[in-house]
């Protein structure tokens, strides 16, 4: 603590830090918090020939959060895979990634480091149709790369390592980087795949869609059925509460400890006014006034006899100064002692 009780700037900025990381921490607790029980309250729909009834009956025509599970049915063409013969699919990303080692100068270690250089993504319409043939009836899934989940399956991986010179060797150890080669990956959303999308149901025209919700809750596209997806979402909002108590916490503590350093200072303060305050009493009431200015503060008996150092206080005889409690603080200043010099009276 710095002089008058206040925090240090150490201090000051522990608290700030730590306060800052739990309020940020308790906002994303509550917007995961929200999600979990958007979803938990979504209205389940099953996808059947009274499905059509259901949305004539809703207001507008329309759920605003729904969940519905089918299997993907491509409306045109399918797309095919580049690399995977007869593997058929809606949507199709492509994807090139970078694979290098970094030199970090602080840690002096060499750090993997992974960067995309390209990325496409195709997609067709598609169709949500059920389970079981028959039903007759499709659910057109809107703007699936607008989805916070989009279950992609990865049909293609290749590594091709970079093929480098002893000159390029030397170069990269020069340079800190590196090359370790070129990730190639195809993923895609294959026909077939049995889907749980949660987003708005609407009936438009003669076409049911299902699309990103309007209130600003998450679009899923998930392989996961509905029971896992609420989990998976109930585990992240537990693991960010974990997160926010144990840094509320810590923050309570940074401040507990500040206030009773302040409160122990305040403490001291006071009592050393108290003191001061019953020395002049007793010098101003008793007789022989000039004896008791001589005398030690502390035990108000015996001469002063020592001279503390570097505040140069004289206040306390040798004995009062050997009880002092440890570390050893001028009664005055309560300024640390680092020497003390006898004071001989002629």
């Amino acid at each position: 603590m710095e002089g008058g009780g206040r925090p240090s700037a150490v201090q000051a900025a522990l608290l700030a830090a730590s306060t800052a990381i739990t309020a940020l921490l308790y906002s994303v607790y509550r917007q995961k918090s929200r999600v979990a029980r958007g979803l938990e309250g979504a209205r389940k729909v099953r996808l059947d020939g009274d499905l059509r009834a259901v949305l004539l009956e809703a207001p507008g025509r329309c759920v605003p959060y729904a969940v519905i599970e089918g299997v993907v049915r491509s409306v045109k063409e399918t797309l095919s895979s580049q690399f995977v013969e007869n593997c058929k699919g809606v949507v199709q990303r492509l994807t090139l990634q970078e694979h290098k080692m970094v030199w970090n100068r602080t840690t002096h270690l060499w750090n993997d480091y992974e960067k995309i250089i390209h990325q496409r993504t195709n997609t067709t319409p598609f169709d949500l149709v059920p389970v079981e043939d028959g039903a007759g009836v499709t659910v057109r899934v809107m703007k699936p790369l607008d989805a916070a989940e989009l279950s992609l399956e990865t049909v293609y991986e290749k590594f091709h390592p970079s093929v480098q010179s002893f000159t390029d060797v030397i170069g990269h150890y020069i340079s800190g980087e590196r090359p370790k080669g070129i990730q190639e990956t195809e993923q895609m959303l294959k026909v077939g795949t049995t889907l749980t999308g949660v987003g708005e149901l609407v009936l438009d025209n003669a076409t049911i869609k299902l699309q990103p919700p309007k209130q600003g809750m998450p679009y899923y596209l998930s392989t996961l059925d509905f029971e896992s997806l609420l989990q998976k979402q109930e585990s992240s909002v537990r693991f960010w509460k974990i997160l926010t108590v144990v840094f509320g916490f810590a923050t309570c503590a940074v401040l507990f400890f500040l206030l009773r350093k302040q409160y122990r200072h305040h403490r001291e303060k006071q009592h050393l006014r108290q003191m001061q305050e019953e020395f002049r009493q007793a010098l101003m009431n008793t007789e022989g006034g000039e004896t008791l200015k001589n005398a030690c503060v502390v035990c108000l008996s015996s001469t002063k006899s020592c001279v503390f150092l570097e505040c140069g206080h004289v206040c306390s005889c040798h004995e009062c100064y050997q009880a002092l409690p440890e570390p050893k603080k001028c009664p005055i200043c309560r300024q640390g002692i680092t020497r003390v010099v006898p004071l001989y009276n002629s």
